[in-house]
Protein backbone atom coordinates (compact mmCIF):
# COMPACT_ATOMS: atom_id res chain seq x y z
CA UNK A 1 0.00 0.00 0.00
CA UNK A 2 1.19 3.62 -0.76
CA UNK A 3 1.61 6.06 2.09
CA UNK A 4 1.17 9.66 2.06
CA UNK A 5 2.63 12.79 3.98
CA UNK A 6 0.88 16.18 3.41
CA UNK A 7 0.02 18.58 5.94
CA UNK A 8 -1.69 21.96 5.41
CA UNK A 9 -1.69 24.86 7.82
CA UNK A 10 -3.07 27.97 8.47
CA UNK A 11 -1.74 29.79 10.81
CA UNK A 12 0.24 33.45 12.11
CA UNK A 13 4.00 33.89 11.87
CA UNK A 14 5.74 33.50 15.83
CA UNK A 15 8.94 35.62 13.92
CA UNK A 16 10.31 37.18 11.21
CA UNK A 17 11.32 34.80 8.26
CA UNK A 18 15.20 33.81 8.43
CA UNK A 19 16.71 33.82 4.67
CA UNK A 20 20.14 32.36 4.02
CA UNK A 21 21.72 30.27 1.51
CA UNK A 22 23.26 27.00 0.89
CA UNK A 23 26.98 26.92 0.21
CA UNK A 24 25.70 25.71 -3.23
CA UNK A 25 23.86 29.19 -3.62
CA UNK A 26 19.90 27.47 -3.06
CA UNK A 27 17.82 30.01 -1.01
CA UNK A 28 16.39 28.96 2.11
CA UNK A 29 13.74 30.66 4.41
CA UNK A 30 12.60 29.46 7.90
CA UNK A 31 10.05 30.78 10.09
CA UNK A 32 7.24 29.27 12.44
CA UNK A 33 3.86 29.15 12.25
CA UNK A 34 1.07 28.86 15.40
CA UNK A 35 -2.04 28.23 14.90
CA UNK A 36 -5.05 27.56 17.83
CA UNK A 37 -7.78 25.27 18.73
CA UNK A 38 -10.71 25.46 21.31
CA UNK A 39 -11.25 23.01 23.59
CA UNK A 40 -13.85 24.28 25.51
CA UNK A 41 -12.83 28.08 27.15
CA UNK A 42 -8.97 26.75 26.81
CA UNK A 43 -7.06 27.33 23.89
CA UNK A 44 -4.44 25.22 22.84
CA UNK A 45 -1.50 26.73 20.35
CA UNK A 46 0.33 24.37 18.44
CA UNK A 47 3.97 25.65 16.79
CA UNK A 48 5.15 24.45 13.50
CA UNK A 49 8.62 24.96 11.88
CA UNK A 50 8.79 25.95 8.28
CA UNK A 51 11.17 25.87 5.90
CA UNK A 52 10.76 27.00 2.34
CA UNK A 53 13.22 26.33 -0.27
CA UNK A 54 14.62 28.05 -3.64
CA UNK A 55 12.70 30.54 -5.91
CA UNK A 56 10.20 30.66 -2.87
CA UNK A 57 12.44 31.24 0.12
CA UNK A 58 12.96 35.08 -0.82
CA UNK A 59 9.25 36.21 -1.29
CA UNK A 60 8.59 34.78 1.63
CA UNK A 61 11.24 36.33 3.67
CA UNK A 62 10.51 39.84 1.94
CA UNK A 63 6.27 39.93 2.54
CA UNK A 64 6.61 38.00 5.79
CA UNK A 65 6.75 39.00 8.83
CA UNK A 66 6.07 38.65 12.09
CA UNK A 67 2.16 38.28 12.92
CA UNK A 68 1.46 37.69 9.43
CA UNK A 69 -1.40 34.97 9.05
CA UNK A 70 0.38 32.19 5.80
CA UNK A 71 -0.93 29.18 4.22
CA UNK A 72 1.71 26.26 4.06
CA UNK A 73 0.92 23.13 2.45
CA UNK A 74 3.77 20.85 2.51
CA UNK A 75 5.89 17.41 3.78
CA UNK A 76 6.05 17.04 7.52
CA UNK A 77 9.11 15.67 8.28
CA UNK A 78 10.92 14.53 11.76
CA UNK A 79 14.40 15.04 13.30
CA UNK A 80 16.32 14.31 16.31
CA UNK A 81 18.52 16.50 17.79
CA UNK A 82 20.19 17.28 21.45
CA UNK A 83 19.82 20.24 23.54
CA UNK A 84 21.86 22.08 25.81
CA UNK A 85 21.49 19.59 28.74
CA UNK A 86 22.42 16.49 26.41
CA UNK A 87 18.74 15.43 26.12
CA UNK A 88 17.86 13.94 22.70
CA UNK A 89 14.63 15.80 21.37
CA UNK A 90 12.07 15.50 18.57
CA UNK A 91 11.50 18.04 16.55
CA UNK A 92 8.53 18.23 13.19
CA UNK A 93 9.14 20.50 10.54
CA UNK A 94 7.15 21.63 7.33
CA UNK A 95 9.26 21.37 4.20
CA UNK A 96 6.36 24.03 2.16
CA UNK A 97 5.80 23.24 -1.45
CA UNK A 98 3.01 25.84 -1.88
CA UNK A 99 2.81 29.29 0.61
CA UNK A 100 0.23 32.17 0.17
CA UNK A 101 0.32 34.81 2.03
CA UNK A 102 -2.87 35.70 3.36
CA UNK A 103 -4.40 39.31 5.12
CA UNK A 104 -3.65 42.80 3.82
CA UNK A 105 -3.14 44.41 6.96
CA UNK A 106 -0.11 46.37 7.32
CA UNK A 107 2.34 47.69 3.91
CA UNK A 108 4.48 44.38 4.37
CA UNK A 109 1.60 42.05 3.44
CA UNK A 110 -0.18 44.33 0.73
CA UNK A 111 0.33 42.22 -1.98
CA UNK A 112 -1.01 39.21 -1.42
CA UNK A 113 0.76 36.60 -3.97
CA UNK A 114 1.05 32.60 -3.84
CA UNK A 115 4.48 30.92 -4.73
CA UNK A 116 5.04 27.04 -5.28
CA UNK A 117 2.55 24.13 -6.53
CA UNK A 118 0.18 26.50 -8.42
CA UNK A 119 0.36 30.29 -10.03
CA UNK A 120 -2.24 32.95 -9.34
CA UNK A 121 -4.06 33.81 -12.11
CA UNK A 122 -5.14 38.07 -12.73
CA UNK A 123 -8.47 38.13 -12.06
CA UNK A 124 -10.33 38.74 -15.19
CA UNK A 125 -13.49 41.07 -15.78
CA UNK A 126 -16.34 38.90 -16.19
CA UNK A 127 -17.73 38.72 -19.81
CA UNK A 128 -21.35 40.34 -20.16
CA UNK A 129 -24.32 37.75 -19.44
CA UNK A 130 -25.16 37.36 -23.43
CA UNK A 131 -21.85 36.76 -23.60
CA UNK A 132 -21.04 34.29 -21.11
CA UNK A 133 -20.04 30.70 -21.70
CA UNK A 134 -19.06 28.27 -19.33
CA UNK A 135 -15.43 28.26 -20.64
CA UNK A 136 -14.86 32.19 -20.15
CA UNK A 137 -15.61 31.12 -16.10
CA UNK A 138 -12.13 31.38 -14.44
CA UNK A 139 -11.83 28.23 -11.78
Amino acid sequence: MASFNRITIVGYLGRDPELRSTPQGMEVCNFSVATTDKKGDEEITTWFKVTVWGKQAAPCANYLAKGKQVYVDGRLSQSTYKDKEGVERTSLEVNASTVQFLGSNGERSSQSEEYGERKVQPKQKAAPASRRHDDDIPF
